[in-house]
């Protein structure tokens, strides 16, 4: 791969190891014989393959487990891609691969993680990095290849390398810009003022440890809460809807406002030094296991999932 200009993003097509090898361990070689920071973040399994194949070489890639560190894609951007890039603010180019979508992804998350892919672009635009998205054409839904092309600009598969012809990352942001409604049943409150801000912490605390989550996680509930609620009163200047309920093995909670949400990076922008303001959708983002966003004309909801796992012994 030549060394080229501004932000490259691509998506890598592989059917088999082999493929998924040949197409990542070049990218990354000749990125660190160029001197260029590299960095892997690649669900577990892909991630031992690339550590062997790369062998003494492994030490000097940034290898990340991508089910771990990305395990709700709001926080990719943030913490994993921009965290690496923004460390090398004086490299010539920034080499990334980056794979949020794998088989093992759910339902509810797929949906979070196109709109991953697709702000990626305007996250990155003018910068000189390269990010590379491995996509596994032999166990991926139709529809996540078919999002690829509208995601990456570029497209390499068998060593070929063209561009998209159905590129266009806004209009899947706003694709899959779904209406989250709460489930019938669900614990509600509703904060009017910000007194009222330690009664909605207390009350869906209590009942999440009653759906089954742990001292922990209620502890993180409390502090996702009171962010989620006290943006809409600062920022939507509207009343803020709790809801909180069990799904699976999931605890959904969802705060909905009257206020419009225009800004699609929202809460995957890394802070900048000195910044004291607008880090509470990026602390929601770095707690939860998910989250996800619906923008409309009649407001804004945030839905917030965390996974009921017990206190370890």
């Amino acid at each position: 791969m030549t060394r080229q200009q501004g932000f490259v993003h691509e998506a890598l097509f592989y059917s088999s190891p082999h493929e998924y090898l040949s197409g990542l361990v070049p990218f990354l070689t000749e990125g660190l014989a160029a001197g260029d920071p590299v960095a892997a973040a690649v669900p577990g399994p892909n991630l031992a393959l690339l550590r062997e194949a790369l062998g003494d070489d492994a030490d000097r890639v940034h290898l990340l487990d991508m089910s771990e560190e990305g395990r709700n894609p709001g926080r990719i951007i943030p913490q994993v891609l921009r965290g690496f890039a923004d460390r090398h603010p004086d490299a010539a180019r920034v080499r990334i691969v980056g794979e949020p979508i794998w088989a093992g992804r759910s339902a509810a998350e797929y949906p979070a993680c196109a709109q991953h892919e697709a702000l990626i672009n305007p996250a990155f635009d003018g910068r000189d990095v390269t990010i590379v998205c491995p996509y596994d054409t032999s166990a991926l839904d139709p529809v996540a290849i078919a999002d690829a092309y509208v995601t990456h600009p570029l497209i390499r598969q068998s060593g070929l390398l063209r561009d998209s012809e159905t590129y266009a990352w806004d209009e899947l942001v706003t694709r899959y810009n779904d209406k989250l409604e709460p489930a019938v049943g669900a614990v509600r409150y509703l904060v009017r003022e910000p007194g009222q801000l330690s009664g909605a912490r207390h009350t869906l605390a209590a009942s999440a440890r009653e759906y089954g989550l742990s001292e922990t996680r209620a502890d993180d509930l409390k502090l996702i809460v009171t962010e989620l609620a006290s943006n809409s009163l600062m920022h939507a200047g509207t009343p803020c809807e709790l809801n909180l309920w069990r799904e699976g093995d999931e605890l959904v909670c969802s705060a909905a406002d009257g206020g419009h949400l225009g800004d699609p990076l929202a809460g995957r922008r890394p802070p900048q030094d000195g910044q004291l303001s607008g880090r509470g959708l990026l602390l929601v983002n770095d707690m939860a296991d998910l989250v996800r966003m619906y923008r409309g004309p009649d407001g804004t909801t945030i839905q917030v999932r965390l996974r009921l796992h017990e206190d370890p012994v």
